[in-house]
């Protein structure tokens, strides 16, 4: 018997899991599978839009949300059994697998040990190689941190990798349910899986194997996953799309979901066979994003708005100091009401930042050029 709604339990593998099953019995299935450290909801604005073509079913990996921990250490291996033990007992054969960074990784992983069960891909803001030495010893040392400083500064620093420079403005509040989702992440878990991030395997080497539709999917401002990842994966993934975000970060499903969810519905349907057939929400979707595409001369304003706030951004981080000073500047940064900095304004702006540099300088005249 199906249940259909949000945060059903089962039990897979002897653990108690939290996931969601929305849309039609008969329908086409998407698996969700979220990014590290958040959860299920994460895919709220997916699952909106998806339900009407699609039976959707969006899980919380195991120590995060509502899904316990276990016993056993954390491994990609051990989340690929718990996605592969979810579709047996959920009796799904096959499936569309879509997965965000660390959902990505067990993505990747599942497609090389299960190749048969998926039908389709969408890798987003992810990628198929596994940690650098370097890499491996910045998670050791973030791990030390959490248990010295506690979730909150973890949080804190989080933010600022996850997130392009201008949500930080005009997406405060998902930045705001995103930090809630860190802070409710037990410390035994964060830690738990930064040990998994950093032990796992690399799965570039099976790329070539791949057989089913792929979409790659990334933020054009991902610091986390850049850019040249998502192109090496499209490189050696056969008839694969690759589509850049635009305004968004590493979590380009929550910055930028219009365009996001536009590309995935388009894949969707293209995998599914049905490109004809558009239901009234893919238009409502296809009609709110096209409202939101921009001309040459507002695309060049909005980029020069995300350079201006990384600027101001810089300051503040390595010069707390002056932060009182950018606050009393006559033309600052953007804020909720007015978020953009426009051309117009851009000469205002560097005068009345150059201003407020100098009466820094006066005031504090001694001072590291």
């Amino acid at each position: 018997m199906r249940y259909i709604g949000t945060d059903i339990e089962t039990t897979i593998n002897h653990l108690s899991v939290s996931y969601t099953d929305e849309g039609p019995d008969d329908a086409p299935v998407i698996i969700l599978i979220h990014g590290f450290p958040f959860t299920k909801s994460m895919w709220n604005k997916q699952v909106e839009v998806l339900i009407e073509r699609n039976r959707v079913i969006a899980y919380d990996i195991r120590g995060h949300g509502n899904s316990p921990a276990g016993t056993e250490d954390f491994t990609i291996e051990l989340f690929v059994n718990d996605l592969i033990g979810l579709m047996d007992i959920l009796k799904i054969e096959t499936a569309m697998l879509c997965g965000l960074s660390l959902g990505g990784y067990i993505a990747l992983n599942a497609m090389e040990n299960y190749p048969k069960r998926f039908n389709a891909l969408v890798l987003c803001d992810t990628t198929c190689a596994a940690d650098t030495p370097e890499a491996v010893e910045k998670r050791m040392m973030t791990i030390k941190n959490i248990e010295k400083f506690g979730v909150e500064t973890y949080a804190n620093e989080s933010l600022k990798n996850l997130f392009a420079p201008e949500s930080f403005v005009t997406s405060k509040k998902r930045i705001g349910v995103i930090k809630d989702m860190i802070l409710k992440t037990p410390v035994k878990m964060l830690t738990s899986t930064l040990h998994a991030l950093a032990s796992r395997k690399e799965t570039c080497s099976t790329l070539q194997k791949i057989r089913v539709p792929v979409l790659i999917l990334v933020g054009e401002e991902d610091k986390i996953t850049p850019l040249n990842a998502a192109q090496q994966m499209q490189k050696n993934i056969a008839g694969s799309i690759l589509h850049s975000i635009e305004h968004a970060g590493h979590l380009s499903n929550i910055e930028n979901p219009y365009e996001f969810n536009a590309e995935l519905v388009k894949f969707a349907a293209s995998v599914n066979h049905q490109p004809g057939k558009n239901s009234k929400r893919d238009q409502l979707v296809s009609e709110v994003y096209n409202s939101r595409k921009i001309t040459k001369y507002e695309k060049s304003e909005k980029e020069l708005n995300a350079k201006i706030l990384r600027i101001t951004m810089v300051i503040k981080d390595h010069y707390p100091e002056l932060s009182k000073y950018l606050d009393e500047m006559p033309v600052t940064i953007p804020s909720e009401k007015d978020p953009e900095v426009t051309l117009n304004l851009l000469k205002e702006y560097y005068e009345s930042l150059h201003s407020i540099l100098n009466k820094y300088k006066i005031e504090f005249p001694i001072i590291e050029e």
